[in-house]
C-alpha cells in the first residue's frame, strides 16, 4: 500500500480544514493532523473499513483544536472544545446539522480507549489513526514503504515535545479530562517509545 492507494478527499470543505489547522497549528501539529487522517484511512483502506473520506478528513484537521488558546476551554476537556469547534466548522461548511454532528462525535471519540468500529468506523478509524502517530498504537498495520512515504512528505518535527507539553497543561488545569489520564497513564513515555520518533 502505497500514499497513492489510500483516498484524497478533495473538496471546499477538506481545502478549508487544512487552511484552519494551519492557520491555528503549529507546524508540527498539522503535519500530525494530516498523518492521523493517513493512518486513519491506511486503517481503514486495508481492512475493507467502508469510512466517509471527507467527513474523517475534516474531523482529523479540527481534532486537537481544543488545544489552542483560541478555542481551549478552561471548563470543558480538549475534545469536546475541538469537538464544538468541528461542529461549528462543518455549520459554516454548509453541511447539514446531522453531519455537523458527526464531526463533533468523531473528534470526542477519538480520545475514547476503544471506540467501536461497528458502530461508528469514522470514529473508531480517527481513534486508532492518532493514536498511531502519538503513540505508535497498531503501527504494525502499517506498512513500512507507506510509512516511509507519509514520514518523507509531513516529516514530525518537535510534534512529541510539543504534544506533551499540551497535555501536561491541560493534565494540570483538567485532570479529570482525557488529557489528565493519558498523562497518568504515561503518555509521555509511550510518545517517548513510537518508532515513528526514530
Amino acid at each position: 500500500m502505497r500514499l497513492a492507494d489510500l483516498p484524497q478527499p478533495d473538496s471546499v470543505a477538506t481545502t478549508t480544514a487544512l487552511e484552519v489547522a494551519r492557520a491555528f497549528h503549529t507546524p508540527a501539529f498539522v503535519h500530525h493532523c494530516v498523518r492521523s487522517y493517513l493512518w486513519a484511512a491506511a486503517l481503514g483502506t486495508s481492512e475493507g473499513t467502508a469510512f466517509d473520506a471527507e467527513l474523517l478528513y475534516v474531523a482529523a484537521m479540527v481534532h486537537d483544536l481544543g488545544l489552542v488558546e483560541p478555542f481551549d476551554s478552561h471548563r470543558a476537556a480538549f475534545e469536546f472544545a475541538g469537538g464544538s469547534v468541528g461542529w461549528v466548522f462543518a455549520a459554516g461548511a454548509g453541511w447539514p446539522p446531522a453531519r455537523r454532528e458527526r464531526v463533533r462525535e468523531i473528534v470526542v471519540a477519538h480520545m475514547a480507549d476503544v471506540v467501536d468500529a461497528a458502530e461508528d468506523p469514522d470514529g473508531s478509524l480517527l481513534n486508532r489513526g492518532t493514536g498511531v502517530d502519538i503513540s505508535g498504537r497498531d503501527l504494525d498495520r502499517v506498512p513500512a514503504p507507506l510509512r516511509s512515504e507519509v514520514l518523507g512528505r509531513w516529516p514530525r518535527l518537535t510534534l512529541a515535545a510539543e504534544f506533551g507539553a499540551c497535555f501536561r497543561d491541560q493534565a494540570a488545569r483538567k485532570p479529570d479530562g482525557a488529557a489528565g489520564r493519558a498523562i497518568r497513564s504515561g503518555l509521555v513515555g509511550r510518545m517517548a517509545a513510537n518508532p515513528l520518533e526514530r
